[in-house]
């Protein structure tokens, strides 16, 4: 009975394979753009799901145990956590951790590059716009895309 929580591979295994998809999925999602979950689309979750699924042999190994998959969510959940710490208490680590926040109009002027970049559309924007209660970009002293996904905006 004792055997399931018994992992099959080394403890110095699965710690290696649980940081190694971390950054792996740290650095695709920073890649893919600054969205928030309610920004995401039904494709946008299926592809999360799917993604989950496709490294979650890559974390576990040959190891089925109870104990090794607490030990790999333990390693990413510390990592998470560590991550998060010292980004608190670092504005450099910050920065390189979560981005900056990108200027997406400045005084009515819509700046497509900044736009193409984070992959944001003109709609998107629009939808922002209007969640803050203004009709026109021209009637924008700034909009900003936070770090965390979530557009700012400033009316004239």
């Amino acid at each position: 009975m004792w055997h399931i929580f018994i992992p099959e591979i080394s403890l110095a295994e699965k710690l290696l394979r649980s940081f190694v998809i971390y950054f792996f999925l740290y650095l695709v999602i920073r890649m893919t753009g600054k969205r928030q979950v309610a920004q995401m689309t039904p494709f946008d979750l299926v592809v999360l799901l799917v993604l989950a699924n496709v490294v979650q042999n890559a974390v576990i190994g040959p190891d089925n145990s109870l104990g090794g998959g607490i030990i790999g969510a333990v390693a990413i959940v510390g990592l998470n956590w560590l991550m998060a710490e010292v980004a608190f208490r670092s504005k450099k680590a910050r920065r390189l951790i979560e981005g900056e926040p990108v200027l997406l109009i400045h005084d009515g002027r819509i700046l497509r590059a900044n736009l193409d970049g984070q992959r944001i559309t003109i709609d998107e924007l629009m939808a922002a716009l209007r969640e803050s209660g203004v009709a026109d970009p021209l009637h924008v002293r700034f909009a900003v895309l936070e770090d965390n996904g979530k557009i700012s905006v400033m009316a004239k």
